[in-house]
């Protein structure tokens, strides 16, 4: 079902909510700008309930979408701040919709493209462990992470022909977050540009399908007590 703030799938009735995905969409979009990526979550899915809330401010650049945090005169400087900023009203929307479905924060992933990839990975760098899994479609840090999250698994999937995200970037985020012994992934997708592309939502079905978290694997081993890299097991 659908209403004017946002787009939401259900299980079907009788099916207990397992899984929490809350999907975000990049700046001057909207949430039906996510609707191929929360159908196929639902289809891979099914006891999953799919969240995908519009941006909390107007879009300041004209029409009628919606924005995280606004992009005038955005830099390198005051990026991060702003990115601060707009991270209360996200975090108490994952927190309401974790309660609402009675879900832990090991069920929660969050998926995000362009500005909601900042906002997925900057959420959980503020709040380790918020969401057991990030999918950060063509997007960045804020500023490069200094500690990695201990609790959250991440998934980096971007075009190599990314013209407003540099794939640089996400190059650079996952290099830091393998130097921090972070658990993450990262998939690039050649002759792709700056969409939610067919080949990058398949590519993170996979990986949320096939990836075991590096915490758990450790565990497991009981090698959890100082990690020996970032690789993630899959």
């Amino acid at each position: 079902m659908a209403s004017s703030r946002s787009l939401e799938f259900l299980p079907e009735p009788g099916v207990d909510v397992r899984q929490l995905f809350i999907l975000l969409h990049g700046v001057g979009g909207s949430p039906d700008n996510l609707r191929p990526l929360a159908e196929a979550v639902r289809a891979a899915f099914p006891a999953a309930a799919v969240l995908a809330p519009e941006g909390f401010e107007p879009f300041d650049g004209g029409g009628s979408g919606r924005q995280w945090f606004s992009v005038r005169g955005v830099t390198e400087d005051n990026r991060a701040e702003r990115v601060a900023q707009a991270m209360p009203p996200l975090e108490a929307y994952v927190r309401e919709a974790q309660a609402r479905f009675s879900l832990l924060q090991s069920d929660t992933a969050l998926a995000g493209f362009s500005q909601g990839a900042i906002m997925a990975l900057e959420l959980v760098q503020a709040h380790d462990g918020m969401a057991g899994r990030v999918i950060a479609f063509s997007g960045r840090y804020a500023q490069l992470p200094k500690a990695a999250p201990q609790y959250t698994t991440l998934h980096l999937l971007h075009g190599a022909d990314d013209p407003v995200m540099s794939v640089a970037h996400i190059q650079a985020a996952q290099a830091r977050l393998e130097e921090l012994h972070g658990d993450s992934t990262i998939d690039i997708a050649s002759h792709v540009g700056h969409e939610l592309h067919p080949a990058l939502i398949q590519r993170a079905i996979v990986r949320l399908q096939t990836c075991v978290p590096l915490r758990a694997w450790e565990a497991a081993l009981g090698l959890n007590q100082t990690p020996p890299d970032g690789t993630t097991v899959h």
